[in-house]
């Protein structure tokens, strides 16, 4: 019987938690978490509830401009506080100086110059030294990300993938980018054992998926882990995203992990009137909703065959108003409320509704 590799780097099983690469700027801003009336650590009220891994996202130069200010020194001391906390941690490269997803791929502005073999070879560097830094500081991360929902490619135009006259150019080019990038990190991890995860955005669409995994694994892109978001009203059903979880896991015999995804504890209008999309959001719009619908995600993931189901993790769950910052739909996706309580959604992370 096929035994999950995963439990030997990971041995806490499997991976919850999210994504709270904005904490410090919001606890800067004036933001307190509290769990019972009292106030705390956001980090320790989450894996009080059974959070055990975390990513953080690392711009080049970041802008500054409101929650863009994830660079080196600031995600470093974030890392010391995930790892003092005895969780895993996911680093995610955005390869840019602000927001990477499906619609911005931008260079750093300090590459735009590059020719693409020096790009190449800055994207190697940069990596290399970028985890070096952090093993030096004692917290090298579990699980690197090269790029942030990168289906598009990275680093426009040289690694585009859309719109372009020559796909198979550009997928060549894509492919050289990103092997500097996962290179750099074997580099400047040493001896120390990082799993590498490709993610992209498409977490309800296995055709997409096997597309871009099929023309990464004909360029010979080493990896570990697929990454996917799955946000309901971008990414279909939870029925979309369970075949195509179990199509991914079973067809290109890879982990699977749900590294984004996020759903609203209280009513947002993210259909914007298409009937379609509204059909998906069938959890309530409350907090309650948003627990079952955590519940829900996570039995999803569990029940991926083999244990390939790697976790799943939140989405900014830190996304309290807060003066002086624009939050992410008003706060609403965030796993803490108005005043920072926790909502019900985090006790989901303690579900073991399948033994592992």
């Amino acid at each position: 019987m096929y035994r999950n590799p995963v439990e030997k780097v990971f041995p806490t099983g499997f991976l919850l938690g999210g994504d709270i690469s904005a904490l410090a700027e919001i606890e800067k801003h004036g933001g307190v978490f509290r769990s019972g009336g009292e106030s705390g650590d956001a980090i320790k009220i989450m894996t009080d509830q059974g959070c055990n891994c975390f990513r953080l996202r690392l711009f080049v130069d970041p802008t500054g401009r409101n929650v863009v200010t994830n660079d080196l020194p600031y995600t470093i001391a974030l890392a010391k506080r995930i790892k003092a906390a005895g969780a895993k941690l996911l680093l995610n490269f955005h390869y840019s100086d602000t927001w990477a997803d499906p619609g911005h791929q931008s260079k750093p502005k300090a590459w735009e110059g590059l020719d693409f073999d020096a790009l190449e070879r800055r994207v190697y560097d940069y990596t290399r030294d970028c985890i070096a830094r952090f093993r030096a500081a004692g917290v090298l991360p579990e699980m690197v990300q090269p790029g942030n929902e990168i289906m598009p490619g990275i680093l426009w135009p040289d690694g585009q993938l859309y719109g372009v006259s020559d796909p198979n150019e550009q997928w060549n080019k894509f492919a050289r980018l990103l092997k500097a990038g996962v290179h750099g990190v074997q580099a400047g991890a040493g001896d120390g054992r990082v799993r590498i995860v490709l993610h992209i955005h498409c977490g309800g669409d296995f055709a997409k998926t096997k597309w871009f995994f099929d023309n990464v694994e004909r360029r010979g892109v080493p990896y570990d882990i697929v990454g996917l978001s799955y946000y309901p009203w971008w990414h279909g059903t939870m029925d979309d995203l369970r075949e195509n979880l179990r199509k991914t896991a079973t067809v290109l015999s890879k982990d699977v992990f749900v590294v984004e995804t996020a759903y609203p504890n209280r009513a947002v209008d993210v259909a914007k009137g298409d009937q379609k999309v509204a059909a998906r959001m069938r959890w309530p719009q409350t907090p309650q909703g948003q627990e079952q619908f955590l519940r829900d995600l996570i039995q999803v993931v569990r029940e991926v065959p083999d244990g390939r189901g790697l976790g799943v993790l939140w989405w900014y769950p830190e996304s309290i108003l807060v003066d002086g910052l624009h939050i992410w739909y008003g706060g609403a996706m965030a796993l803490f409320d108005e005043q920072g309580e926790a909502l019900p959604a985090l006790a989901a992370f303690g579900s073991r509704t399948v033994p592992r």
